[in-house]
């Protein structure tokens, strides 16, 4: 239960940062934002506030905001039955779609045709009248959609397309700029929480006593220059190094807190670490508390956060792509099952971790992600128009089905790999 709680939760605050960004700069842009959405398939909460219905779904593994031109309309359609709500001037403000007993204050209307988007009227037939009717719609009228979903209609000059192509660039970029916005907090609040940053540097921290460095002499703030003459560049080179020579006597080339440079003679201790046996003298990790490492850490925990994913993209074009090293919901899941035993700060560090790896992978040039978004965005800029809506609407859905594809794949390999092997 504390697994599928963190998972919630840590999968919660990645997703409404991401959707946020999108529907602030959306607002910003004129843009009537319908739907915020956490969560995909039924609907299980609803909240109308303003324009927007706010909208919890049964699968928490994602999130959507639903702006007006740039998705499905509701599922209105000549020949269908609705229920009509009239001001007191026989405006339409209300449009009920759900199959149900009509209320004695609405007009049933079978529809025979609509326009939401410039001249705002809906027509059909009333009751058993063979004559047609047409009512004219009001600017901000509701939509009830058949799950029950308030949504308000979108003139044209409400729609996605119409605010300027600079908005729309920016308005796509926001959730990924979010994830990196999420990520430099939670890494800057983990530095602050943890008191100081782990050091990448070959720098001796806290000397466990009695331990071989100990006994050496070592002292925090110490740095380790070389080790039997090969030169020593980073924490975890030092670290590979000494596993490496359990029992062998190593010569260490140390420059100390007080600037000179001594020899020591160290032989690491055996330690079993799963099923082998490495070395080790007995050393922590450095860690700098000064306020500058604090405050800049967010931003070099991020970046090479980075590096790392599109180091990890770039071996797909030059080692091959292979599913097994993409992980989806399930197995962030099962991932976050160990992290929830690392407390506090294993959640904080997970969180930037993962929404790094969030705004990355949306900022890919694949059809219906926002990286996909932006490209038809640039190639808009460069031919002076837009892609016709026909061929837009066939790239989109491209990119869906690959998507759809490779979770599928995705997913599967996760079940395998985490609970079947």
């Amino acid at each position: 239960m504390q697994t599928i709680l963190a998972f919630a939760l840590v999968f919660g605050i990645i997703v409404i940062i991401h959707e946020f960004g999108h529907f602030y700069f959306a607002k910003r842009a004129g843009i009537l934002v319908r739907e915020f959405a956490i969560g995909f398939g039924p609907k299980i909460f609803h909240h109308r506030k303003g324009e927007t219905t706010y909208t919890i779904r049964l699968l928490p593994v994602g999130g959507y905001v639903r702006m007006a031109g740039y998705e499905e309309e509701a599922d209105i359609r000549p020949g269908m039955t609705v229920s009509l709500s009239l001001d007191d001037m026989d405006m339409v403000e209300k449009i009920d779609l759900q199959s149900k007993d009509e209320a004695l204050d609405t007009v049933p209307l079978e529809v025979t045709a609509f326009n939401f988007d410039e001249n705002l009227f809906i027509a059909g037939r009333v009751g058993f009248d063979t004559e047609v009717k047409s009512y004219e719609v009001k600017r901000d009228a509701l939509l009830v959609e058949k799950d029950g979903t308030l949504l308000q209609i979108a003139p044209k000059d409400r729609q996605f397309q119409s605010a300027s192509l600079g908005n729309r660039m920016m308005t796509n970029f926001a959730g990924p700029m979010n994830n990196f916005i999420l990520a430099i907090i939670a890494f800057t609040a983990l530095a602050f929480l943890q008191g100081g940053v782990p050091s990448q540097e070959p720098l001796i921290g806290a000397v466990e006593e009695g331990s071989p460095a100990a006994e050496a002499g070592l002292e925090e703030g110490d740095r380790i220059i070389s080790i039997d003459n090969e030169e020593v560049g980073s924490w975890n080179e030092m670290v590979l190094i000494i596993q490496d020579s359990p029992e062998e006597a190593m010569t260490f080339d140390i420059e100390t807190v007080e600037g000179e440079r001594v020899e020591q003679i160290i032989t690491p201790y055996s330690f079993e670490s799963g099923n082998e046996v490495v070395g080790r003298i007995g050393i922590g990790t450095y860690v700098d508390d000064s306020l500058t490492a604090r405050l800049t850490f967010g931003f070099t925990e991020t970046w090479f956060i980075v590096t790392q994913i599109f180091t990890l993209l770039g071996s797909f074009f030059t080692g091959g792509f292979s599913v097994d090293q993409l992980g989806g919901p399930v197995a962030i899941y099962a991932t976050t099952e160990a992290v929830v035993q690392a407390g506090i700060f294993g959640l904080i560090s997970w969180i930037g971790f993962l929404s790094v790896n969030l705004g990355i992978m949306n900022l890919l040039p694949i059809p219906a992600l926002d990286g996909g978004k932006l490209l038809l965005n640039i190639i808009e800029g460069v031919r002076k128009k837009p892609l016709s809506q026909e061929k837009e609407g066939y790239i989109t859905l491209i990119g869906v089905v690959f998507l759809l594809i490779l979770m599928l794949l995705v997913t599967w390999n996760d079940i395998q790999t985490f609970f079947l092997n």
